[in-house]
């Protein structure tokens, strides 16, 4: 940015440090005078040079003071650089620290860490950890192939004959509404016992299997009986399997008829609301159970459509992108004479839920009107999926139609655009109960390679908009071994509690056949999964070697991290995954784009990139410098990254070899040292596989002591580097106490503290009695001063954290204390780290008095104040002239540090904005502060109100007075589906808009995901001193703003306002919640992904004659008010005749 034209001057450097001693808190200096507001309104003076302007600026007549010079203003902000400096030289104890160091040197070794050496390991490491779970994938989807081959279908199969482990038989028990206690259940479903197990997070019984059924699937149907008794063979693999790996998490075999299987068995965790889960709509399932997909749904919004089939349109769209994942490319049009889209996305756009999430409210906008015109929604269609100028899945493609029927065929279209090759396939959904022939529909589907669907109701929606699955997997069957590929998937949430997972898929195919010499089956029986953990595959990446800056990351062919220290989703969707991109998790530069780039296409590479980086507490951004270094890891879609800052490319090992040294300095450790020595505090981290966590710092060390007493720091169940690290870290600290603390007196120079940490673990708080106040991290490489003092040369200001919703600070009754850190840096034969930060913490009254005296004509506080007679002209000062001279401190986040204004005091560590918001905004134009903002994707918001107000349910249709006179209305549309949706609507509350997440989540969800947006501010390019007016006519004011040498001080000196006439724009720094980026603008420039390798769409002997069939007469009155009748009662449907799965899975 260009520098105003009234601004000048620079900043020199001032003589050597000296420190000033302030005994305590001395009496506060009077006010000074007040001068009078200005007569007629003050020019801009642009050309003038500021030295010239000031005094010609000065309140006339009555002020004998004027406004300071420029080298006044410079004088005193050398005074404050001196007085930080001296002070921190006595007391921050940086260059005894590293005389310690280096007085030690024979008890430690410095390490290198080698980013290529270091990557290319961790990457061998995850890929030995997948590849075993890979190998018992296969051995449970080839034993699941041939059990299923050599099961003999039964027909009159019966409930009492299966045996097994219903996972919600406890739950369901214990409801007296359940469907199983209402018709008194015959399923023999066993009665286990179960251990807690810590790996698991959760009860498990290692002899069992668990099934569960989702709850719209009955349990007693003749395909689903079959399904159990076949699948029960998987119990022995799954034991087996365990044995050979004792790692294994959960393994689970989800069946195309929605029948979940997975060992170990475990409860199922109930829902308050509706069960909703189905295998087949998870995230794993979707992606092993197909090759991606272009889809394009198209809905019909003729006249013909009615407001109850139009709801059931709209309901079932949301059902069906919901079966898409990421790696999937969609897009949704409605039409009628004429085909547009619902949203503002003119192509196909990748299937994430943010897209999504536009399509879903775009949908409900749809209104229906005009005549059908099948011809332009498929021209249309088909359009969209020859557009190759974008980015999508070019694989599986297809168009989903939506409609409540019509007579023709758009057998012209179809000859146009897919035949012969038919590469685009066809479904065709019939919604809502009518008298229209289904015939063209069906004939549609069957000619395209598709499938004819039926959905006269709410309760058919779910299942019919997944079944097309079924016919995606065809190719993939009949391709045989060469479709058996393990896909890994996006990270998602675990359904039974394990927290965030990946999940290795396997698809299950059916290997049967009709008779000898018929052709093979086509159907895909399932999905193999095994899950893992993320903290597993953390824990193969180096933790403390690298530093608190340091990190390892992974990301997928999406550009998704599947590792990242950013990767903390407060709230998680059960049936979305977690996708959070490289670029999000990170503040987005070229750079990191190339990198991501690099890392997609499976390369290696190594770049140093200056870029920016959010502090830990999330409201500073540092300039740093930083080393990355990636690799692709084997055998799967994933990629592993490195990041170093230049300063930890060494570190420190402890080697304390001799016991008695070991047993000295692990006495400081002991609470009974810390009135002499200082309060310690000990990073709570794994030392040993004994040693029992603890949020309190007290009880933990207490734990930790213990243990000591009964292993050594060498044992075999310890680890050794993190031990010897904290105890050597212990003794160097101690030494610091003894050299420099102990012998200070504190109060001299209003310290409430002084501290030090340490990467080895230790923070050690200087008096003991301190501790009582100390809020910062016991984890150094989590406390957000600590990794900052790392990244930023000098003295680091953190004022304490205040909200601007919060009550002030209340200084009467508690001591505020101002955190002041710098990084201890070594040189050890010609490499340099970091190992430590030392500081102090300030007392805030008694530092405010003492600033305004550094800001003034006197030289100390018992030199009286300098008087200004009536005759003479002087220069205000912050000290004398207080009422009308405003001298702030600000940090290099914008947050006031310390004040001239007592009434000020209890606003420290506010943003400035808020305390003088007039003064932040000149500031900002004048390029001190550079603002930078981005979005928070993972963040978690209280549920909004329900935006219904009226008493009836929301989602209910309710049929105007031209419905209930017209006949073909009662006879076709509400003569029971009216009836269900009413039920749905006051059992659930909606059905059409219930809230998946409550509904799957777990009992405590009260928070939903949402998107918050963030903005930080961070000092400029300008290094100079500047003065400058705020132009508002008879309101202007002067301001003078400075940088503080060796700090991330900026020293600002104004005039007050008087009058609040001239009201600038307030800077907004607080977080606040956002609908994100505009996604219509950001689908025109997609980001760089990649699709899977593999893609099967199209085998030549594929058997598409299984291509649906729908009812042949329309349905009576009578019937469907009987059945309708049957629902009300709750009493549970009849199962339809069954043919064996090998032939038709529809139930």
């Amino acid at each position: 940015m260009a520098v105003p034209a009234w601004t000048c001057g620079a900043s020199r450097p001032g003589p050597a440090p000296t420190a000033l001693p302030w005994p305590g808190r001395g009496p506060r200096p009077g006010p000074g005078s007040r001068r009078p507001p200005s007569g007629p309104p003050r020019p801009l003076l642009l050309l003038l040079p500021p030295l010239l302007l000031l005094p010609l600026l000065a309140a006339p007549g009555a002020s004998a003071y004027s406004f300071p010079q420029q080298h006044t203003m410079q004088h005193w902000a050398r005074r404050l650089e001196q007085e930080i400096d001296g002070v921190m030289r006595i007391f921050g104890g940086v260059q005894q620290l590293r005389e310690i160091y280096k007085d030690n040197r024979n008890l430690f070794e410095v390490q290198e860490n080698e980013p290529q050496k270091l990557v290319e390991k961790v990457a061998g490491d995850i890929e030995s950890l997948l590849d075993r779970k890979v190998r018992a994938l296969k051995r449970l989807a080839d034993a699941a192939e041939n059990f299923q081959k050599a099961h003999h279908w039964q027909d009159n199969i019966k409930e009492e004959d299966i045996l097994y482990y219903d996972a919600k038989a406890d739950a369901e028990l214990d409801d007296p509404e359940s469907e199983d206690v209402e018709r008194g259940s015959k399923v023999s479903t066993l009665r286990l016992d179960f251990v807690e197990d810590s790996n698991f997070k959760n009860k498990v019984n290692y002899s069992y299997t668990a099934v569960q059924i989702p709850t719209d699937i009955y349990k007693g149907s003749t395909v689903i009986l079959n399904e159990l008794n076949w699948t029960e063979a998987l119990e022995n693999v799954f034991i087996e399997n365990r044995r050979q790996d004792p790692t294994l998490l959960w393994q689970v075999f989800g069946s195309a008829t929605g029948v979940t299987r997975y060992y170990p068995a475990t409860p199922w965790r109930a829902p308050k609301k509706i069960d909703l889960y189905d295998v087949r709509r998870r995230p794993w399932y979707i992606q092993g159970a197909s090759s991606p997909k272009d889809m394009v749904i198209i809905v019909d919004v003729s006249g013909s459509v009615s407001g109850l089939t139009l709801k059931l349109m709209k309901t079932s769209v949301c059902e069906m992108l919901d079966t898409l994942s990421d790696d999937d490319y969609v897009n949704v049009a409605s039409f009628n004479e004429k085909a547009q889209p619902v949203s503002c996305f003119t192509h196909l756009v990748q299937a994430n839920v943010r897209n999504k999430k536009v399509f879903k409210e775009a949908v409900q906008g749809m209104v229906a009107k005009g005549t059908t015109g099948y011809k332009a929604g498929f021209e249309y269609a088909f359009d969209q999926l020859q557009n190759s100028n974008i980015t999508r899945a070019n694989c599986n493609k297809m168009i989903m139609m939506f409609t409540d029927g019509g007579e023709d065929r758009v057998q012209d279209v179809f000859e146009k655009y897919n035949w012969p090759n038919r590469t685009v396939r066809v479904f065709t959904f019939s919604v809502g109960q009518h008298n229209y022939d289904v015939t063209p529909l069906q004939w549609m589907a069957c000619a395209n390679k598709g499938y004819y669907f039926e959905i006269p109701s709410i309760g058919a929606i779910r299942i019919n908009t997944q079944e097309y699955l079924d016919v995606l997997g065809r190719p993939m069957v009949l391709a045989g071994k060469e479709a058996k590929q393990v896909q890994w998937t996006n990270v998602y949430e675990d359904a039974l509690g394990l927290g965030l997972v990946v999940t290795g898929t396997l698809p299950v195919f059916n290997l049967t056949q009709d008779g000898p010499g018929e052709k093979k089956n086509q159907l895909i029986l399932g999905v193999m999964g095994i899950d893992v953990a993320l903290n597993d595959i953390k824990r193969l990446t180096p933790n403390y070697t690298l530093g608190a800056n340091g990190y390892v990351f992974a990301i997928d062919l999406n550009g998704y991290v599947l590792l990242h220290p950013n990767l903390k989703p407060q709230t998680t969707n059960f049936r979305e995954p977690v996708t959070l991109d490289f670029l999000d998790a990170e503040l987005e530069d070229e750079n990191k784009e190339e990198i991501r780039r690099s890392m997609i296409d499976g390369n290696k590479g190594h770049k140093q990139i200056r870029t920016l980086v959010k502090s830990l507490d999330e409201r500073y951004v540092d300039e740093v410098v930083r080393n990355y270094t990636w690799v692709p890891i084997r055998s799967t879609n994933y990629s592993l990254g490195l990041v170093l800052p230049p300063y930890s490319t060494f570190y420190l090992q402890a080697n304390l070899s001799d016991q008695i040294l070991q047993v000295k300095y692990f006495e400081f450790l002991l609470p009974s040292s810390f009135e002499s020595e200082g309060h310690v505090f000990i990073a709570p981290r794994e030392y040993c596989k004994d040693l029992n966590a603890s949020d309190n710092n007290t009880e933990f060390l207490k734990n930790f002591i213990e243990l000591m007493e009964k292993v050594t720091p060498d044992s075999k169940q310890c680890n050794n580097f993190l031990l010897h690290n904290l105890i050597l870290d212990t003794g160097i600290t101690q030494q610091l106490v003894e050299r420099v603390w102990r012998d200070q007196d504190l109060n001299t120079y209003s310290l409430l503290a002084v501290f030090a940490a340490t990467d080895g673990g230790i923070t050690r708080v200087f008096p003991n009695k301190a501790a009582e106040d100390w809020t910062e991290n016991p984890e150094p490489f989590n406390s957000s001063f600590y990794r900052r003092s790392l990244d930023n040369h000098g003295y680091i200001f953190k004022p304490p954290h205040q909200d601007a919703l919060l009550r002030p600070l209340e200084l009467e009754n508690d001591t505020v204390g101002i955190l002041v850190s710098t990084a201890v840096e070594l040189s050890l034969g010609g490499r340099t780290l970091r190992p430590a930060v030392v500081g102090v913490k300030l007392d805030l009254e008694a530092w405010a008095e003492k600033f305004k005296v550094l800001a003034s004509n006197r030289t100390h506080q018992d030199q009286p104040q300098k008087q200004c007679g009536p005759n003479s002209h002087c220069e205000m000062d912050c000290e004398v002239n207080n009422e009308d001279l405003l001298c702030v401190l600000i940090d290099d986040g914008g947050f006031l540090v310390l004040s001239n204004q007592n009434h000020q005091w209890d606003q420290v560590g506010r943003f400035f904005s808020e305390v003088d918001a007039n003064l932040m905004l000149a500031l900002y134009n004048n390029s001190f502060y550079t603002r930078k903002e981005s979005y928070d994707y993972q963040a978690a918001c209280a549920p909004q109100p329900p935006g219904n107000l009226g008493a009836a349910p929301r989602g209910v249709f309710v049929p105007t007075i031209a419905d209930f006179l017209n006949l073909a209305w009662w006879t076709s549309a509400a003569a029971w589906s009216l009836f269900q949706q009413l039920l749905y609507g006051l059992i659930y509350h909606s059905w059409f808009q219930a809230d998946s997440a409550e509904a799957e989540g777990s009992p405590e969800a009260r928070e939903s995901s949402c998107v918050m947006k963030q903005t930080q501010y961070y000092f400029g390019s300008v290094n100079a001193s500047y003065n400058a007016i705020i132009d508002c006519g008879n309101c202007s004011r002067l301001f003078h703003a400075q940088r503080l040498t060796n700090t991330n001080l900026l020293f600002v000196v104004a005039e007050k306002p008087l009058c609040s006439q001239c009201e600038a724009g307030r800077l907004l720094q607080k977080e606040t919640h956002s609908d994100g980026p505009e996604q219509c603008e950001l689908v025109q420039r997609p980001r760089y992904r990649r699709g899977p390798h593999i893609c099967f769409d199209y085998n030549a002997t594929e058997d598409t004659s299984d291509c649906g069939r729908g009812a042949s007469f329309p349905p009576s009155l009578g019937v469907l008010v009987s059945l309708q009748l049957l629902l009300l009662l709750g009493l549970p449907p009849r199962p339809q005749p069954q043919v064996p799965a090998h032939a038709s899975r529809r139930l």
